[in-house]
């Protein structure tokens, strides 16, 4: 077994004896950090000959290594001090910045008290049980290194609108990249850590729905909705910085919140994904009657928060229907069609922006247009036998044409401005097309989005029976999506709940004929099982051509935590002790004797309690099997699983 990232920095700064205290027989702590304020070259050479330490110490910036003195002394200071598995916050909240408090340094840092760390992070209500474990970026990078290794994946299976199939490979495009639709279960960091060398840079829209950090009523919230706020802020800030990897330089993120954490994710995301990049923030009206027993303001509405990966990521010129007094289909607004495709026709007379477009206001804008006998032609320079149109109302009122005369010629040749005659009147008209879009506003009030009646309700619909509670409106997605991505895009969901996000990914794919790819990722068994009935039921009800690849985190430790949660008695508990001693990976610090000889102890707890004892001892660190231990018989992984995780990884 090869050393660990200490005991490595420990042997190369042994080299040097001036680094090395023999009393002690450990590093000269205080010699090691004055040289490095020196920026000595000793140490520095040290430091940067070695590829793994020169990347954890020193910023590359263009060709050059930059020594980041601050980051080193701060592991320096703490390499003997901390435990691997904590904060070197502790588990206070104050003011400090770069770990020192404020009576060290001049400059103040509001931070929280886990922000260094890596949270694992479980999902159920069960996790609230028992303690994560917080692995510190800098002094536990090896723990982190193991935690994010690519997992196996397990349990394979292919669904078309026919039924199951067997996965024999995956679909790739021309770059090499799996265009399958995919669903996957297990812990969403992991997940995506997995994912990263496949996806990375090559998702157009990532849209997420969050346990909200509400303390949600187990009976109508199935995640854990009662992070402590501290750790709910690291567990987003662990996934949005992966999730930033994973964006194309023109991709978007769209986080939906509620009140409750929506001033300090957006501050989180200002960080993450930088403040200039902030799109704005939708207010959706999802619940008209509100929260019931409010006792200062009833909820009825949430948030979609929206970040650009970069200036280059635009909207699409789309048409939406947000407001609820236009109540119409796109197809009864735009209800002409020529070879271009569908528009509406509208007035070429300027009849917004009140006085401000009377002639007496704009007169670059009052001119007059001349048409000939059969309409066929229009001309801004007379003509003979043409009709001389002025920008008048039917009320008389002087008003302005849309554009100036010099542009004029440009946009008839276009085929977009014509004339009809209505009631012996001629009358100037444009063809308003769709591809121009309307303004895309930050109020969502069609009755559309309802999450009651498009979420729950439509939900239910499907099965005849109630699956999931508070699903997200499946229209309130599809017009992001609609806004945010097209022909061939990636779209990901970490949060997948019901699956609303693949459910409006295939419709608006059956809408616009287009072919977009979703990636869903969820951990808990329940959700996992309505996301594959939903999107099965919807390709059956299609008869999509489309199809979808269903796969698991191959778990290790995280199988064991499923047994003792759904323990119902000491007996059982027991027995799964003995399995965990024989098969599972405890913690170094487990005495396994210890425990034995005073079982009675323990026979004494709550149930409750002996849960969070046996979880507390087993070894957060392997909860899913590493790719790396892909042919390990003590996991005893199928020739199959081999294979695929072979094909899915193709060879890394």
């Amino acid at each position: 077994m090869g050393m660990n990232f200490d005991q490595k920095l420990k042997e190369k700064l042994k080299q040097n004896m001036e680094f090395w205290d023999e009393e002690i027989n450990d590093i000269n702590r205080n010699e090691i950090i004055d040289r490095a304020y020196k920026v000595d070259k000793d140490l520095i050479g040290i430091l940067i000959d070695d590829k793994e330490i020169r990347e954890t110490f020193f910023d590359k910036i263009k060709e050059y290594w930059v020594f980041n003195v601050n980051k080193f002394v701060d592991y320096i200071e703490n390499i003997k001090v901390l435990s691997n598995s904590y904060t070197k916050f502790k588990n206070s909240v104050g003011l400090n910045v770069n770990g020192k408090s404020l009576n060290e340094r001049g400059e103040v840092s509001l931070v929280w008290p886990f922000k260094d760390c890596v949270l694992e992070g479980g999902m159920t209500k069960e996790d609230q049980k028992r303690n994560e474990i917080f692995f510190n970026e800098i002094l536990a990078k090896d723990e982190i290194d193991r935690l994010f290794d690519s997992k196996v994946l397990t349990n394979f299976k292919k669904y078309t609108a026919k039924g199951e199939e067997q996965v024999k490979d995956f679909n790739r495009d021309g770059k090499g990249t799996i265009k399958d639709n995919l669903i996957i279960k297990g812990n969403n960091l992991l997940a995506l850590h997995s994912l990263k060398k496949e996806f990375a840079g090559k998702v157009k829209l990532i849209y997420i729905d969050p346990p909200y950090n509400t303390g949600g009523s187990a009976e109508t919230f199935t995640y854990n909705n009662s992070f402590n706020h501290s750790t709910w802020l690291t567990f987003m800030k662990n996934r949005l910085e992966v999730a930033k990897d994973f964006l194309r330089d023109d991709g978007f993120i769209s986080i939906a919140i509620d009140h409750e954490e929506l001033l300090y994710l957006g501050v989180l995301a200002d960080e993450v994904f930088g403040r200039e990049n902030r799109v704005g923030i939708v207010s959706i009206l999802h619940n008209p009657e509100g929260r019931q027993n409010a006792k200062y303001f009833t909820a009825t509405h949430e948030y979609l928060i929206v970040y650009r990966k970069s200036i280059s990521s635009e909207f699409n010129p789309v048409y939406l229907q947000e407001n609820s007094k236009d109540s119409k289909e796109i197809n009864d607004v735009y209800d002409k069609r020529d070879e271009k495709g569908i528009y509406k026709e509208e007035n070429f007379i300027r009849l917004g922006g009140g006085d401000a477009c009377l002639r007496k206001n704009k007169l670059a804008g009052w001119y007059p247009l001349y048409v000939s006998e059969d309409l066929r032609d229009i001309s801004g320079n007379k003509k003979q036998g043409y009709k001389e149109i002025y920008p008048i109302t039917d009320s008389g009122q002087e008003r302005t044409w849309k554009i100036i005369k010099k542009s004029f010629e440009d946009k008839f040749k276009d085929g977009d401005i014509y004339a009809t005659k209505k009631n012996g009147k001629i009358r100037i008209c444009e063809k308003y097309r769709i591809d121009k879009g309307s303004p895309i506003t930050t109020c969502w009030i069609n009755k559309k989005y309802n999450a009651k009646k498009s979420g729950t309700n439509l939900l239910q619909s499907l099965f005849d029976e109630k699956l999931f509670s508070y699903p997200k409106s499946l229209y309130a997605v599809l017009d992001t999506l609609k806004i945010m991505t097209s022909n061939n895009d990636v779209v990901m969901d970490f949060f997948a709940g019901s699956g609303t996000t693949g459910h409006a990914t295939l419709e608006l794919n059956k809408e616009d004929g287009e072919k977009r790819q979703f990636i869903l990722i969820e951990q808990l068994d329940t959700h996992a099982d309505v996301i594959k009935k939903r999107i099965k039921k919807v390709l059956e009800n299609d008869k999509s051509k489309e199809s979808f690849t269903y796969c698991e985190l191959l778990k290790y430790n995280e199988e064991a935590i499923d047994k003792i949660q759904d323990a119902k008695d000491t007996k059982t508990l027991l027995k799964i002790w003995d399995e965990m001693c024989e098969k599972y990976f405890l913690n170094y610090d487990v005495e396994i004797k210890k425990f034995n000889d005073n079982k009675k102890d323990f026979e004494k707890m709550t149930l409750k309690q002996q849960k969070e004892v046996l979880v507390e001892m087993l070894n957060k660190n392997q909860l899913y099997v590493n790719l790396s231990e892909v042919e390990d018989s003590q996991f005893k992984i199928s020739k199959e699983d081999k294979e695929l995780n072979k094909k899915f990884y193709r060879g890394k």
